[in-house]
């Protein structure tokens, strides 16, 4: 009898090489070919599911994008009612979600580098514009979001410009995620969640 393949699971497999090309050998070096060796396939098995390179990058970084929203939701559910708490327990729930958009663990660094690795090649690939765009709304609103709940909260001090807080904020997030990949021994976890939390209890008039 012929083995039966779950047609979404081996979708995800292909993804999952795919991140582990990219991330090991740049976006710009990555090919089918690549990605089918590295999921232990032939290349025609994998035409099966993904009939060009074009066709298998936007479903994967529609899956990431869409995987990174499901986690960012089920944190939001715990900052929904931030007046329960007391406002050091709000600025740790804010970092919490926030900190998704960095480069922590394995499986957030594998996220940030193929997203940067994507976004560099959006500048000249128009095929790649619409979700690039689609992603930096997305954590602009995700910002926009937290410092609305953190102000509607009372933990915010009073006279911030959210228009202008959420710009700094997710120039912050971008640098941290962008030199966090590049240089890990330099910016390390532990200093980007530092440097994150800084800057809420900044924003919340800490110390």
């Amino acid at each position: 009898m012929p083995k039966v393949v779950d047609p979404d699971a081996r979708r995800r497999e292909v993804v999952d090489a795919l991140f582990r090309v990219v991330v090991r050998d740049g976006l710009q070096r990555t090919s089918l070919r690549a990605v089918a060796d590295e999921a232990a396939l032939n290349i025609g098995s994998l035409r099966h599911y993904f009939a060009s390179q074009q066709e298998l990058m936007d479903f994967a970084m529609q899956s990431m994008l869409d995987g990174l929203t499901d986690r960012l939701l089920r944190h939001v559910e715990h900052i929904g009612e931030l007046s329960r708490h007391p406002p050091a327990e709000r600025l740790r729930l804010a970092a919490g979600l926030l900190a998704e958009l960095l480069p922590l663990d394995e499986r957030r660094r594998a996220e940030v580098t193929v997203f940067l690795d994507f976004n560099a090649a959006a500048r000249t690939n128009p095929a790649f514009k619409d979700l690039s765009d689609q992603a930096a709304a997305g954590a602009r609103r995700l910002v926009r979001r937290v410092l609305t709940r953190l102000d509607e909260s009372g933990t915010l001090r009073p006279g911030r410009d959210l228009d202008i807080e959420t710009e700094r904020l997710t120039a912050l997030l971008d640098g941290l995620g962008l030199g966090a990949v590049r240089n890990p021994d330099v910016l390390s976890p532990q200093i980007c969640t530092a440097v994150l939390a800084a800057h809420l209890g900044d924003l919340a008039g800490e110390g």
